[in-house]
Order: structure tokens, then C-alpha cells, then sequence
């Protein structure tokens, strides 16, 4: 019995060590070297044919200037506060329309949320880059909502939406929308209904109800929602490429282009690992905290 539950709980750790911490490694490595114009490009490279005197050779010639470069030129800095502003105002703006349809699915009759559910789901269905590549037709300015809006007589000229920060808004609002209603819907809907009849009942409103009872208790589900859709946002690529143009400054551009355009690996890795960095420091440092809090609690 005592195999079996190491056996369990070890299979998690060993996904973890090879997906996660292993290319941590290697791409951590890479951001230590040097570009150089040959396979791969960059330099140095480990030869284990060489033994140690291989491996001090290979250590000896790491170093962080490539994190250096990154902090000396205004391009990198600048795209990671310009992805960390996009990405809060996106999940803003999600968690602003993401709560109100929550909410009401789980106040919905319980033979309706089966269906409500699948409709959320529904999108996922459909490749990602067809659904960006939707949006396009619908912003463009011979687009279906410049048409509609003009055939109402709302605007006389087609509005510029498209290789702005407002499509790239919208493409990340529409995109991960659902990864914040789930996680909002499910703990609404575990609620105790005895909870908001007990306020209303010591005399509070639906209103004050709502905001002293079912908001505070749906705080582990808008935490997670937030989480799910910050994290994917921060280093979209695809949304801010299609959507917002040239014009649009995030890092996954930046990443992309590093990689792919200019084949840099070791300033690539740089720029990864510190984009991985301003992911995993705050969720560690939430985690804390929710640590302390339960055993404060307790």
C-alpha cells in the first residue's frame, strides 16, 4: 500500500521533471550563451566525450549578458509592461463579463445549466486560429459590424478597429472567456442559498446581499478564472499578430520574432525565462499567502 501511494504521488513530480523542469534547464542554458552563426546558433556547446575538464570548459564560458542586453534596450522592457497592461485590462474586462453570465447560470434552472454549459464549451470545438481569423472579418473596416453600424446610420465613416489595442481586447475577451466563467460558475454553484436567505433575512437587501455574501464567497473561483486567463494572455501571440498589427507591442511577439526572425536562441531563452519569472514568482507567492491564510484559519 505504502508503494502504491508513493507510486501515485511520484507520477505527478516525474510529469513535472520532464516537462517543465528539464526544458527550464536547457532554455535557462541557452540564455547563459553567446549567438553564433552555425548549428545550433549559439555557442558554447557541451561535449561529453570530454569528461569533466569538458563540462568546467563548457561552464566556464556561461554568462548573463544576454540579460544585460535585455535590461539595457528599451524594446524588451517596454513589451513586457506593455503585455503586463494588456493582459490585466483583458482579464478585467473577461471578469467583468465573465461573472454576470456565471452568475446567472448557476441562478438558471438545473435542467437549464447542462445546455448553458455546453454553449460556453461550444467555441472550443472550432479551431483557435479560425475563430481570430473570424474576427478579422467582423472588424475589418468592410467588416460585418462597420457594415451593420453603417446601415443603421449609427457612424457615416467605417470605424479603424482593427490593428488596434482595442481588437487585440476583444480577440483575448472572446478568446478565454469561458476558462473564467467555468471556474466562477462552479464555485457559484456549490453556494449555500441558506447563507444569502440568513442576510436578507438580518435585514440586508438582494443588492448588499450579494455584495457582503456571494461575491466574497466566490472569491476562489474569480481568483482562478483571473489566473487562467493572465497567465495564457501574457504571452499571447497570435491574437496581438492577426488583430493588432505591427502597432501592438507584446512579448510573445518580441519571442517569436527573437526565435524565428532573427534565430537569437540565447536572447530568445533570456526573454523567456523572464517572462516565466513574472508568471511563476506571483502564483508561488499567492500560494504562499493562501497557505498562511488557512493555517491562520485553522
Amino acid at each position: 500500500m505504502n508503494f502504491a501511494r508513493r507510486t501515485l504521488i511520484g507520477i505527478p513530480y516525474i510529469w513535472l521533471l520532464l516537462l517543465f523542469l528539464v526544458p527550464f534547464g536547457i532554455i535557462f542554458k541557452i540564455s547563459l550563451s553567446d549567438y553564433a552563426v552555425s548549428i545550433p546558433p549559439y555557442t558554447p556547446t557541451l561535449d561529453l566525450a570530454q569528461g569533466w575538464a569538458g563540462l568546467r570548459d563548457f561552464l566556464s564560458q556561461l554568462d548573463f549578458e544576454n540579460y544585460i542586453w535585455l535590461s539595457e534596450d528599451d524594446l524588451y522592457w517596454k513589451a513586457y509592461l506593455s503585455s503586463v497592461k494588456i493582459a490585466c485590462i483583458s482579464t478585467l474586462l473577461t471578469l467583468l463579463v465573465g461573472f454576470p453570465v456565471a452568475y446567472g447560470m448557476a441562478k438558471s434552472a438545473p435542467e437549464w445549466r447542462p445546455m448553458l454549459m455546453m454553449l460556453i464549451i461550444l467555441p472550443f470545438w472550432t479551431s483557435f486560429l479560425i475563430r481570430v481569423y473570424a474576427w478579422i472579418g467582423i472588424l475589418s473596416n468592410e467588416g460585418f459590424l462597420n457594415q451593420f453600424l453603417l446601415w443603421t446610420g449609427v457612424i457615416s465613416d467605417p470605424l479603424q478597429i482593427m490593428n488596434t489595442s482595442t481588437a487585440v481586447y476583444i480577440g483575448i475577451v472572446y478568446t478565454y472567456l469561458p476558462f473564467m466563467i467555468l471556474p466562477i460558475y462552479a464555485t457559484l454553484e456549490r453556494l449555500d442559498g441558506s447563507l444569502l436567505e440568513a442576510a436578507i433575512d438580518l435585514g440586508c437587501s438582494r443588492t448588499k446581499a450579494f455584495w457582503l455574501v456571494t461575491v466574497p464567497l466566490s472569491r476562489a473561483g474569480v481568483i482562478a478564472g483571473c489566473f487562467l486567463v493572465f497567465i495564457p494572455a501574457l504571452g499571447e501571440i497570435v491574437i496581438p499578430s492577426l488583430l493588432g498589427g505591427s502597432g501592438t507591442l507584446m512579448i510573445g511577439k518580441v519571442l517569436w520574432e527573437e526565435f524565428f526572425s532573427n534565430r537569437d536562441w540565447p536572447v530568445a531563452s533570456a526573454v523567456a525565462i523572464i517572462l516565466l519569472l513574472l508568471l511563476v514568482v506571483p502564483i508561488m507567492l499567492f500560494q504562499r499567502n493562501q497557505e498562511k491564510a488557512q493555517e491562520a484559519e485553522g
